[in-house]
């Protein structure tokens, strides 16, 4: 891609994050969307092939109809209340279609079906992007309408949606398929507890999206998209694949790594409002996350690829170039878990 159009893409693409992330207003929100979702299309296509424009179209078609049913909330709220103010929903209609159109926007059950098939068809880099940045928007807008909406379908949705990356990614085999049911169960995690705790879901938002670009910039140095590339990188960079196994077991949410400190502190936030079948059934739900991450981490790094003996581990190895953010990233996505107490400070 030319740099300068890049350069105005990402510009773009940053500009309408901030701009709904800092408004109280309800048209510059909507109008940092439109920038999101305008920004956004052209990275899709960039590697120009049928399954890319094809991405991009169930991309472009999801995203404007969420918009378009957020826009027609807030004119309803607007008729009702003579207000453009995020904080002021007093509509019960208005509050229904804007969490049906946020929900839509994060990928969550049971608007999900287009985050995998999108994910897809996009590159590594590109994907990273949609899972990560794009989530900011979204969910600074229900951040602020959450004590206004209705808690039983936010819950609900965070359910299907931790019940739907576990099953989901069960038997992918694909890398960015797997990352995207992922995503759909980290996002149930951080609304089921929106409406409870909001900091939580702040911290888990931040630890998310840390481990998200952590495991983007191991696939991206592995050249690897498919499970079975990921299996025969073991003899080029055995340090890279146990950095990559230990990263997937955190994200499983697996003690004593970075994972497994909002999910712990999410289930005590829950149980301390007496909610007890709740947590439970969000524990129960994350082990078929684990299993698929556990399924990731042996063919990665317990397995060696069937050669013969004399050439299981190469000899010479190549010059691979990694990123200078890569080992930072690995640290903070895997030894977090000791510094729980200052994350409860700040509560």
């Amino acid at each position: 891609m030319n740099p300068l159009a890049l350069t105005l893409i990402l510009f773009t693409l940053f500009s309408g994050s901030m701009l709904t992330m800092f408004s109280s207003h309800w048209l510059t929100a909507w109008l940092g969307l439109e920038m999101n979702l305008f920004a956004m299309i052209p990275l899709i296509t960039n590697p120009h092939n049928p399954r890319s424009i094809e991405g991009s179209t169930k991309y472009f078609l999801t995203q404007a109809s969420a918009s378009m049913l957020l826009m027609m909330s807030v004119m309803i709220n607007f008729l009702n209340t003579g207000q453009w103010s995020i904080a002021n929903i007093s509509d019960t209609t208005a509050a229904y279609l804007m969490t049906i159109a946020l929900l839509t926007k994060l990928g969550m059950a049971p608007f999900h079906f287009w985050v995998p098939e999108v994910l897809q068809s996009t590159s590594l880099l590109t994907g990273m992007i949609l899972l990560s940045w794009q989530k900011l928007a979204p969910l600074s807008i229900l951040y602020q309408i959450a004590p206004s909406i209705d808690h039983n379908i936010l819950l609900s949705s965070a359910i299907a949606s931790i019940m739907v990356g576990g099953w989901g990614g069960l038997n992918q085999t694909q890398l960015r398929k797997l990352m995207a049911y992922s995503s759909i169960a980290h996002m149930g995690w951080m609304t089921a507890i929106i409406t409870f705790n909001p900091t939580m879901t702040l911290l888990n938002l931040m630890i998310y999206i840390v481990l998200t670009i952590t495991l983007f910039n191991l696939f991206i140095s592995n050249h690897s998209t498919t499970l079975i590339s990921l299996a025969t990188n073991w003899n080029k960079a055995p340090i890279l694949m146990t950095m990559t196994l230990t990263t997937l077991l955190s994200t499983g949410g697996l003690p004593p790594f970075s994972g497994f400190a909002p999910k712990w502190l999410i289930i005590d936030e829950l149980t301390k409002n007496e909610n007890l079948i709740l947590p439970l059934a969000m524990a129960v739900l994350s082990l078929l996350n684990l299993y698929f991450y556990m399924r990731l981490a042996y063919s990665t790094a317990l397995t060696l690829f069937p050669t013969s003996n004399s050439t299981k581990l190469t000899w010479l190895h190549p010059k691979l170039t990694y990123s200078t953010t890569l080992s930072p990233l690995i640290v903070i996505s895997t030894l977090l878990l000791p510094l729980t107490p200052i994350m409860l400070f700040f509560e």
